[in-house]
């Protein structure tokens, strides 16, 4: 059966906490790009050592690959 990606955008992504947390994500990974530790399209995560991504403090964040990054258990 294949994924249907309207009903999980509905369900799931268009929750208004969840978009907090991806505009978050999003802006650690301007941060990172600007502070020339990360470059546009490099395939790579930047990783939120406490795991939350509210939390944008230089300590907190580091850049690495996308399948280290989400094989981490939380």
């Amino acid at each position: 059966m294949p994924r249907n990606y309207k009903q999980e955008y509905q369900n799931y992504h268009s929750k208004s906490r969840q978009r907090q947390r991806r505009s978050a994500r999003n802006q650690s990974r301007r941060m990172m790009v600007a502070a020339g530790r990360a470059q546009k399209g490099d395939g790579k995560d930047v990783h939120h050592k406490d795991h939350n991504p509210k939390n944008r403090s230089k300590r907190n964040l580091m850049v690495m690959s996308k399948s280290l990054n989400r094989s981490r258990k939380v």
